[in-house]
């Protein structure tokens, strides 16, 4: 694998004598697998220079991968001047962080504006392929891509790129997690970062500041060259490129640091090898034929989210004013409905109202979002917690059961960021199901079943009992879909009566016209973040049958939960459908009771 800087300036482009030896052009770097694969990192104003030697090559016409890692202008303003998206017998896919109400596209056509700028988006002549993505795995045709959400008041991604048994990660722009005062331990949330970086053969981080400089520049979105340094360490990084110089630091000032963090590394005895990223500056990994080691769970880094963002809604307990004008104004930007409590009890009755994300603050009341956290809880809700907080102390009960933490104080901006951030991460791979063609008619004859919220019965629940020993389930369920739920007339192996219908499984198997299998929850992108999964109730497999009336309305589903993944073999499926009959004649014969 061949990489290849042209750009490693941050912020602004700052070309002069001071900037000769690292260069003064923006972001933009070069990727090449033993194949050819072309993969261009960020697109600043270094693109400018890779554009030209892309199209006086003899390679041609050229077809490239073009990673963007955020939309800030220093990672994009190249795209303009970019000669190869000009060419029409180019191809080339562009991939950036979904940001929610607005396509990559649109985003990239806003700089073009005539406002801005003399030729629109339109005048790119190549074929291009737009991609939006969330935190995941995506093939570029030899190259396995990792995706992980970085900390940055936009939201942005860094890529882990494996091919040619090499590993090369791109972590810019990314800055250090909130900690406690003083403190110089990773805390858990730098700990995930290290492990996106872990084992990488080169890291490219973010070494924007010092941390003599930092105090004065935290939000700002950077890293200090000391905390790349760290996480590199912690990650068992073998070199490490620090880059996004500073545009008022010149290449003596460069120097200085690289010679300081040598020293660094040096007094704690790791092998970690240091350089400070330059302009035309190559390096080299040679192809290895060792196997790395995945993550037996991979989910796709282009799941569509759409339509599992339709019903997003988060719950705002108590807190200040000025906090929920912040918590307000950013998800009105990101259009997602917002829960406000002006108090505990109205916060506690919300929760009827099953929200997707509960927010709480625990400077403003600790004993209130103590109290809205475990209600929750006890409620059966599944919703993320994330804690607002002025420190990183987790000695609190509140952080038992909190999902994330965000750090008083915030801006606009940042809580845009974070809640998207965490509103991707809940919805990317948990797709609500549609609604039948036939919703209204199908919930009228559930309706004059007159069997919601009966007592059980026996001869349901002798069909849940047989279906769990014969197919070997922990649970079996007679379950009914309703308008917002689904309840369980019938349940085996559990003392839940019912659950949310955003969550149910059911709601997906009675759009099936056969039963429904899910082998492994984790590789299912309509599953995997579900909370059903995520959550206590650890749901690996699922099978449902539809339960149809003689017109063929579907009332729900004979069901089996494991919380292991496993396979139906043609036999299993044949009795998991005969069992379904046998729980067919028994709604009839409840709705011929009701007639």
């Amino acid at each position: 694998m061949l990489v290849r800087f042209w750009g490693t300036r941050g912020s602004l482009p700052k070309p002069g004598p001071d900037t000769i030896r690292y260069g003064g052009n923006t972001s933009c770097i070069e990727v090449r697998s033993s194949a050819g694969t072309l993969l261009v990192l960020d697109c600043g104003s270094g693109a400018h220079g890779l554009g030209r030697a892309l199209t006086e090559s003899p390679q041609q016409p050229v077809k490239g991968h073009l990673l963007i890692s955020h939309t800030h202008w220093d990672h994009i303003q190249g795209i303009p001047f970019f000669t190869p998206l000009f060419v029409p017998d180019n191809e080339w896919d562009i991939y950036a962080p979904n940001s929610l109400n607005q396509s990559i596209r649109e985003t990239l056509a806003g700089q073009m504006q005539y406002t801005y700028f003399p030729v629109t988006i339109d005048a790119l002549g190549a074929k291009i392929q737009y991609h939006d993505l969330v935190e995941g795995t995506f093939q570029v045709d030899d190259i396995t891509i990792v995706t992980q959400y970085l900390h940055h008041p936009a939201l942005t991604l860094g890529y882990r790129i494996e091919v040619d048994g090499q590993c090369v990660v791109y972590s810019c722009d990314h800055e250090p997690f909130p900690r406690a005062g003083g403190s110089t331990e990773l805390n858990e949330q730098d700990l995930m970062h290290v492990e996106f970086l872990r084992d990488a053969d080169l890291v490219i981080h973010d070494a924007q500041y010092t941390e003599e400089e930092y105090p004065i520049k935290v939000g700002w979105g950077h890293s200090t060259a000391e905390y790349a340094v760290d996480v590199c360490t912690a990650a068992n990084v073998r070199q490490l490129a620090l880059t996004h110089h500073d545009p008022m630091r010149d290449d003596d000032a460069v120097d200085q640091i690289v010679s300081a963090m040598r020293n660094r590394i040096s007094e704690a005895k790791t092998p970690l090898q240091i350089f400070a990223a330059a302009e035309g500056q190559k390096v080299e990994l040679k192809t290895s034929g060792k196997t790395r080691k995945r993550s037996p769970v991979e989910f796709s880094a282009v799941t569509e989210v759409k339509s599992a963002l339709a019903k997003y809604t988060i719950l705002l307990g108590p807190t200040s004013a000025e906090t929920a004008k912040i918590i307000a104004a950013a998800a009105t930007a990101e259009n997602v409905g917002l829960l406000q409590s002006k108090n505990i009890d109205i916060a506690l009755d919300s929760l009827q109202k099953r929200p997707s994300l509960i927010i709480v603050d625990k400077h403003q009341s600790a004993d209130d979002a103590l109290k809205l956290g475990l209600q929750a809880k006890e409620a059966g809700s599944q919703a993320p917690i994330v804690v607002i907080s002025h420190d990183d102390d987790d000695s609190a009960k509140l952080f038992r059961f909190k999902t994330e933490r965000i750090v008083w104080p915030f801006s606009v901006e940042y809580a845009r960021t974070r809640l998207r951030a965490f509103i991707l991460r809940t919805t990317c791979r948990w797709v609500r199901a549609q609604l039948p063609d036939d919703e209204e008619e199908r919930l009228t004859a559930l309706k004059e079943l007159a069997i919601l919220d009966t007592e059980p019965e026996e001869r349901f629940d002798h069909i849940t009992r047989l279906a769990a020993e014969t197919l070997d389930a922990p649970v079996a369920l007679v379950s009914l879909v309703d308008r917002d739920r689904q309840w369980f007339k019938s349940c085996m192996g559990t003392d839940i009566r019912e659950a949310p219908r955003d969550m149910a499984f059911c709601a997906h198997a009675i759009l099936e016209n056969d039963v429904l299998i899910v082998p492994d929850t984790f590789n299912d992108p309509r599953f995997a973040d579900n909370p059903m999964v995520t959550g206590e109730s650890r749901v690996r497999f699922y099978a449902g049958c539809p339960l149809r009336l003689p017109d063929g309305k579907i009332m729900g589903t004979l069901c089996l939960i494991d919380t292991r993944p496993r396979e139906f073999d043609d036999k299993q499926l044949a009795q998991l459908r005969a069992l379904a009959k046998l729980a067919e004649k028994e709604l009839i014969a409840v709705r011929n009771d009701a007639a």
